[in-house]
């Protein structure tokens, strides 16, 4: 594995160094930029990318986000040691990376990172020939029959995300997204440039680290297709405005923003500087929101709106992402139980819709024990894996190992049996009734059919065990009937 040392805490006597700053996304806290030697707040503001936030009761204290440990250990900047747990300093990236060995780039593979359908247009634009449809090169030459076909059925409980993403070389989450977006008609509604829109949506790819088994692009547009179909029921689809619209697919799209593969008690634990800087609250989620913020900014997807809008719709974004973090689950699952038995949802009234766009969001994210057996022993595999990576190296590293991450303890089955009955069951109970349609028989149905289906395996896997431990412990006996006589002996 790859080892590098954690990013360090700057003292307050040394300048911040300009590729700090100047790297997309990062955060500036301070009261006073001099102490640093760094520029004014206000003037760093206003680099793309950079949110500030001024406080005069608050060292200033400038961090780059989760990006930093490669950035510096590529210029020299000298690392300094901050804890005592030696996983600081290993490297995120390698978290799950797999070696690889080199091997030649086919003819086929290189065309396939070519955009064919911009070829195809730049081509038809210089022989004069009208394009037939503007949106077309969204989608790769290779893949756009397939592909939109799927397109074609994206409200589908059954989509399959895994295909879709072969079938757009890896690019699921940028043109699910996209697709959504015009199908709702946000391009025009929102004047949304379309080159913002193409690249802030690679961006949000790009962030996803694709060494994670489960939390990369593909959740996200998996997530993303499921927020689709929960816009689709009829309580929302009559009530949300287009800025609900929007902020969800957004907040679908983002959810999981830069997530390092480890989960919060891990970077607690380790005095992980995310830790420190978001005060061991809602970690991971306040960094997804503030990247998606960054990636927002960066891009000037939102820049023609007026500021306070922008500043609202912000706001708005990271408490729908905010809502995802599974440690605060019983306090939207009991206020959403007590709408709901008081019969006091009024979906006319913006905060109440707000609410339930949380708690969309809430079942997207961790919808997969409702799908189809197919797809859902898929993402219970990878989430399996992913946990038990973290594992290893807090084994590695004499951290105490966290009970869901030990596999020598734990197995997919009992992770997935537990995780439903315990936290996926409570909530699309609620779910169900808020909105008792199809859609929700049909999830309801596939979660008792999955469990079922992780009971029986775990009952195999167990008898079998036992069976192979009892003929271990008991030792091979002999037929007392057929006894080897000594040589020259006779049988009585």
């Amino acid at each position: 594995m790859e080892v590098c040392y954690q990013l360090p805490v700057l003292p307050l006597d040394r300048p911040v160094p300009k590729h700090v700053l100047s790297r997309r996304g990062a955060i500036s806290f301070s009261s006073s930029s001099s102490l640093f030697g760094g520029p004014a707040p206000r003037q760093l503001s206003k680099r793309r990318g950079a949110i500030s936030y001024d406080s005069e009761d608050q060292t200033a204290l400038y961090i780059r986000m989760l990006g930093d440990v490669r950035v510096r250990s590529q210029v020299g900047f000298e690392p300094e040691r901050r804890g005592s747990h030696p996983y600081l300093y290993v490297d995120f990236r390698t978290l799950h990376s797999r070696p690889e060995a080199a091997r030649p780039v086919s003819a086929r593979n290189v065309r396939r990172l070519l955009s064919f359908q911009r070829y195809l247009h730049s081509s038809r634009f210089f022989h004069g020939i009208p394009a037939s449809n503007p949106l077309g090169y969204i989608l790769d030459d290779d893949f756009t029959g397939q592909a939109k076909l799927m397109l074609q059925k994206v409200g589908n409980w059954n989509f399959d995300i895994f295909l879709f993403d072969r079938l757009t070389n890896g690019n699921s989450l940028v043109n699910l997204t996209f697709h959504l977006f015009n199908t709702y008609g946000l391009i025009e509604l929102f004047q949304l440039d379309m080159v913002k829109l193409r690249r802030f949506l690679v961006m949000i790819q790009e962030d996803y680290r694709c060494q994670n088994p489960y939390h990369n692009a593909v959740h996200a547009a998996d997530v993303t297709q499921a927020m689709y179909c929960y816009l689709q029921e009829p309580k929302l689809a009559e009530t949300l405005t287009s800025c609900d619209l929007l902020l969800g697919l957004l907040a679908a799209a983002t959810h999981d923003l830069d997530h390092p593969g480890v989960n919060q008690p891990f970077l607690i634990k380790t005095d992980h500087y995310l830790a420190a800087l978001y005060k061991n609250s809602s970690v991971l989620e306040n960094h997804h929101w503030k990247s998606a913020v960054g990636l927002l900014r960066e891009s000037d997807l939102l820049s023609h709106l007026p500021t306070e809008d922008r500043l609202n719709m912000e706001e708005r974004l990271g408490s729908l992402i905010l809502a995802t973090d599974i440690s605060r689950q019983n306090d939207y699952l009991s206020e959403f139980r007590t709408h709901l038995d008081k019969g006091e949802l009024c979906l006319t009234n913006g905060g109440h819709r707000h609410f339930i766009l949380q708690m969309a969001l809430k079942c997207a994210d961790i919808c997969n024990p409702c799908r189809p057996w197919k797809l859902s022993k898929q993402w219970s595999e990878k989430v399996t894996e992913e946990f038990f990576h973290q594992g290893d190296i807090e084994r590695k590293h004499n951290l105490e190992v966290t009970p869901l991450c030990d596999r020598q303890s734990n197995s997919v089955a009992n992770i997935q049996i537990g995780f439903m009955a315990y936290v996926v069951e409570p909530l699309f109970v609620e779910w169900s009734r808020f909105s008792d349609t199809r859609l929700s028989m049909t999830m309801m149905s596939h979660l008792s059919l999955n469990k079922q289906g992780w009971k029986e395996g775990k009952d195999k896997q167990e008898a079998s065990s036992s069976r192979v431990s009892e003929e271990q412990r008991t030792p091979a006996t002999k037929d007392s009937n057929s006894k080897v006589l000594p040589q020259g002996s006779k049988g009585s």
